[in-house]
């Protein structure tokens, strides 16, 4: 990663100001205070881009931070969310009446709202931000799981951190369109990790609605497979094919019209995607779990109003006429 901070070689009176100053331009301004006075404070801001994905690494002593309700509100950032990988030393986190403890390996959500984080001596962590309405659509609201640490101990988690790890390490090796889909899939293994933490002890009154979510949560991540259907995705959440129909008919949805929109929401991604250009139809169709170009010619034009190619066409068109602007 590239360094963009250290107070390292800095006069001792100034590190912390400094500092404090970093965070407020890269987050939102927060009150931030220290709770080791003794010895030079230290300070490190590594920052990596994979795609869209802005990452950062924060390696500090021991801080307490504070968003508070007029900094949220000033400095409006509603439409992301900051996900925070821990990486060495403890945290405490406190964010819609939760708190809870970061250790090595854990993860946790923080909304852009009024929120403290408590960090130790020698704390360091990833910081991911990412777009509010990416989890809502798989996850529901924030609210269910802001401040909620998703252990190190889940196998998802240890995958999640495995891979970002290793996305960073051979960002420089991607192309922008590999990087761009494997950042995807980073996000994709960061909502499957979320889902599985929601899933545990989950209070009755949620658990339809954390079923649902891990369900969706399933579909986003292997709509590629053209066997995926109602039977094994009931199968792969845990719960009687009856039931999960049933909990998808109280939200007005049917389980299979929910497979194919996702399908062909994720059709019309690639096609409108320059970088796909290149792909056959019939190739870009088998991509996204149909198996045979026709029959996805008939569901997309009946969504859409255009046949692939036409609406490919007309993407491009579109792109070229944003392009010529001046």
């Amino acid at each position: 990663m590239q360094t963009l901070f250290s107070t390292e070689g800095l006069p001792p009176r100034n590190g912390f100001k400094l500092w404090r100053e970093l965070l407020g331009e890269r987050l939102v301004p927060i009150e931030v205070e220290r709770l080791d006075d003794d010895g030079p404070f230290q300070g490190r801001l590594d920052v990596a881009e994979i795609g869209p994905l802005h990452i950062s690494r924060l390696t500090q002593s021991a801080l307490r931070c504070e968003t508070t309700p007029s900094a949220a509100r000033r400095h409006d950032r509603s439409g992301m969310v900051v996900v925070l990988f821990k990486l060495a030393g403890l945290s405490t986190s406190l964010q819609d009446g939760r708190e809870a403890v970061q250790r090595p390996g854990d993860m946790v959500v923080l909304d852009h709202r009024p929120s403290v984080l408590t960090t130790h001596v020698n704390s360091q962590a990833l910081f991911l931000e990412l777009p509010r309405e990416r989890l809502e659509r798989v996850l529901g609201s924030t609210r269910l799981y802001t401040g909620l640490s998703v252990g190190a101990d889940l196998a998802s988690t240890k995958l999640t951190t495995t891979f970002l790890h290793e996305l960073i390490r051979v960002r420089h090796q991607l192309t922008p369109d590999a990087a761009e889909r494997m950042a995807a899939v980073g996000v994709d293994l960061i909502l499957a990790s979320l889902a599985e933490r929601l899933a545990r002890e989950a209070p009755r009154p949620l658990h339809g609605s954390v079923v649902v979510q891990r369900a969706k949560a399933y579909v986003e991540a292997n709509l590629q497979d053209p066997t995926l259907d109602p039977p094994q995705l009931a199968v792969a959440t845990g719960v009687s094919l009856r039931r999960l129909q049933e909990l998808f008919h109280e939200r007005g949805q049917h389980i299979s019209d929910w497979i194919w929109e996702r399908r062909l929401a994720m059709a019309a991604k690639r096609l409108a995607d320059p970088a796909c250009l290149h792909l056959p139809i019939g190739t870009l169709a088998y991509g996204c779990g149909f198996t045979s170009q026709a029959h996805f010619a008939r569901r997309f034009r009946k969504r859409h109003g255009l046949t692939p190619r036409e609406y490919r066409d007309a993407s491009a068109l579109k792109g070229a006429g944003t392009l010529s602007r001046p």
